[in-house]
């Protein structure tokens, strides 16, 4: 079983950039989900490429792999959380929001990142659903053009209360736009648990073609809440064991974007759980291939 390991930084915004990437490597992740916002390689601050070359020497050096995140809850708006959004009344409001995506695009090429991660939006008030899709479809095009350039792929992810909510609205979206190239799946874990009709493991069978991007945490039925590992109800073993027969080869990030105070910690343990969690895995796996019951 291989499994490419990181953590978020949206789970570590008491630290700075540098310091963050410097714990991750000296915990012995293999990567970094790097989500772009004002304390942690602000997209929307001067020197951007400056700063992104020096964020890519840093990487480098310390044999980080990268993820580009977008969900910064204030980088656009300070007043609305994830505004404006793809699906925004305001078309200016929804071209903001897709030159945000595009400038992620181009960060990731530089950094040399393996996919591009977004979401869709919640519905705004009065919105009919057909309108919803019609401006998701029409905001997010550019987006996956730019991704096309860059031969980075854009994947969205299914968010509970958002139009894409689920792996069937993925889908609904691929037939919409007549299943681009570079649109892929951010699958988050927990949202399976959470939201969806099949089990993680299931969910994750069925996301292995589009898979480019995975989020892990525990999760409730029914409870959007990222938890820290063993105070959810996901069995992992099983659901790390199906995430490496899909032969995934992007990261699988820890998402804690609500435990930053107790970071550095929830990294060390995070690391430790998912790595037994897997040697748990692996022993199950060869358990029932010699034939006998699972210890």
């Amino acid at each position: 079983m291989t499994l490419h390991l990181g953590y978020g930084t949206n789970g570590l915004t008491d630290l700075r950039l540098d310091d963050a990437l410097g714990l991750l490597a000296d915990l012995g992740y293999e990567g970094v989900g790097l989500t772009l916002d004002h304390m942690h390689l602000d997209p929307l601050a001067p020197d951007l490429a400056e700063r992104t070359r020096e964020v890519r020497r840093r990487l480098t050096s310390l044999g980080l792999r990268v993820t580009v995140e977008t969900g910064a809850r204030y980088v656009l708006d300070p007043r609305r959380k994830h505004g404006p959004s793809l699906l925004d009344p305001d078309p200016d409001a929804r071209a903001a929001r897709t030159a945000l995506l595009v400038r992620a695009v181009d960060v990731a090429a530089e950094l040399g990142a393996h996919a591009v991660h977004c979401f869709s939006g919640i519905t705004p008030p009065d919105t009919s659903t057909d309108t919803a899709w019609k401006r998701l479809t029409e905001a997010i095009t550019p987006v996956l053009d730019a991704a096309d350039r860059s031969g980075i792929p854009l994947a969205i992810e299914p968010e509970p209360g958002h139009l894409l909510a689920t792996l069937a609205d993925f889908h609904h979206l691929r037939a919409l736009l007549g299943d681009p190239d570079p649109l892929g799946l951010t699958l988050d874990i927990g949202h399976c648990q959470c939201l969806e009709e099949a089990s993680p493991v299931q969910c994750v069978i069925d996301s292995a073609p589009w898979l480019r991007h995975v989020q892990i945490e525990d999760m409730r039925r029914g409870v959007h809440e990222h938890l820290p590992f063993g105070d959810g109800e996901i069995d992992f073993p099983p659901v790390l064991a199906a995430l490496a027969a899909t032969d995934y080869q992007g990261l699988t990030v820890v998402e804690l974007p609500r435990h930053s105070h107790a970071g550095p910690e929830l990294a060390r343990t995070s690391l430790a759980f998912l790595r037994d969690a897997t040697q748990k895995a692996m022993t199950t796996k060869a358990t029932t291939k010699r034939g006998g019951a699972p210890c």
